[in-house]
């Protein structure tokens, strides 16, 4: 195969190699046999760079929430605010089966799987009427898609469940079957106070002992700036904290005047705590003010993140749900918004990222996603021929796994709607 890859996801020990050209891509031969790479080459003379497609490692999702995807019908919420998040996603979360879960999940990591997929980690609603079926549904889906998607599950519940004999019965379960635990902390829940800290030092702990990572819902809001990742990362620091941490959303972070972000920055990257931005469901429900447009759009401060060192994902969050009507669980549809949205750049190391390596290192996978020789020859080719296409228009894609071309996304396939125009 002649393909252009970006710089980072080549390995970088790899010897004979073009430079990148000025978007960062090398240009080079990759010969595969059995799905493992058995050699990184220059292309042959007279072979044009500039006319091969761009292509990536298999992406990673960092952040889903499986168990309530395609759910926006159902449960609808267009007025876009938290409060009518909730409220549907409450009334869904009482009538779902363990049939509606296993059925919206395998749609969804169907489309993952033809999207070029590898990984995803997602919260379940763990307390209340679904949460059995829940997770019924979804240790099925784990054990069925083993192999092609790495499924990490993480039992979100209110912090202060933690604290009760019930929370630790469930997360003794959770730790045992290799899941995470989650919850929600700061607002638009509540000010992260001294009730808040309890909960949050008791689930260290009890992380602590079980041996598993944490992934907390964290200030998804517009206001409070940071009050819920500081008061996570300090009780980090106290207890010295050895499980992995992540706070996902931390938008209001963004709030900070600079000093402040860059301090508290670095207090997170003394206690290792990563950070998994989700920029489409923040976009959508953050800053509202009704019959106006927004002036505030807070979303993690990615790039004040990464310079100070700490490790940052973007997720896409939600899946046609109440929470954020669109999406379609195409991680490159994820980084065209981000892009723009984030200030991302695709030629940069820290643009690249939060959807590639940092987002396997967060999850702890076994592949770091770099393409070299005797690892995987997955890929997700792109009907691109640099990032100014990729940007300038959603692209097509082949997607080959473990040595064999899937089938594409209905997306790429003609439209039944338009068929008898």
């Amino acid at each position: 195969m002649r393909l252009k890859l970006p710089r980072n996801l080549l390995d970088p020990r790899a010897m004979g190699l073009p430079q990148p050209d000025g978007e960062g891509l090398v240009a080079l031969q990759i010969e595969q046999q059995d799905g493992i790479v058995r050699a990184l080459r220059p292309l042959p003379a007279g072979c044009d760079p500039s006319q091969l497609p761009v292509a990536l490692t298999p992406l990673v999702e960092p952040h889903a929430h499986l168990d309530k995807a395609f759910t926006a019908s159902d449960a609808p919420n267009w007025e876009g605010s938290m409060a009518a998040a909730l409220a549907q996603n409450q009334r869904e979360y009482g009538q779902r089966s363990a049939e509606q879960v296993l059925e919206r999940s395998q749609a969804a990591l169907e489309r993952s799987w033809r999207y070029g997929i590898r990984a995803i980690r997602s919260h379940i609603d763990s307390v209340g009427p679904g949460a059995e079926a829940s997770w019924q549904a979804l240790i099925s889906q784990r054990q069925r898609w083993q192999g092609r998607i790495d499924l990490q599950l993480v039992a979100l519940a209110p912090v202060a469940h933690w604290l009760r004999p019930e929370g630790e019965a469930l997360a003794r379960q959770v730790a045992d079957g290799g899941g995470w635990l989650g919850g929600v902390v700061g607002p638009p829940y509540g000010v992260a106070g001294m009730a808040e800290q309890e909960a949050i030092t008791a689930l260290l702990a009890l992380a602590e002992r079980l041996g598993c990572g944490i992934d907390l819902h964290v200030d998804e809001a517009d206001h409070h700036p940071g009050k819920g990742v500081a008061l996570v990362t300090e009780v980090a620091l106290q207890q010295r904290c050895g499980v992995p941490i992540t706070c996902s959303h931390a938008s209001s972070m963004a709030l900070l005047k600079e000093r402040q972000l860059d301090r508290l920055a670095e207090r997170m990257a003394a206690a290792a705590v990563a950070v998994v931005a989700c920029p489409t469901t923040n976009q959508w429900l953050l800053g509202r003010r009704p019959g106006l447009t927004p002036v505030l759009r807070p979303q993690a401060p990615i790039r004040s993140l990464q310079r100070a060192g700490v490790r940052v994902a973007v997720g896409a969050d939600n899946l046609q749900d109440p929470w954020y009507p669109g999406g379609d669980g195409d991680p490159i549809e994820l980084m065209r918004f981000a892009m723009p949205a984030c200030h991302l750049v695709p030629s940069q190391r820290q643009g690249l990222a939060p959807f590639t390596t940092a987002a396997a290192a967060l999850l702890d996978l076994a592949w770091d996603g770099v393409l070299r020789v005797g690892g995987p020859a997955d890929l997700v080719v792109l009907a691109a021929r640099s990032w100014v296409e990729l940007l300038a228009c959603s692209p097509q894609r082949r997607v080959l796994r473990g040595g064999t071309w899937l089938e594409p996304p209905q997306r790429d396939l003609p439209s039944p709607l338009l068929a008898t125009l």
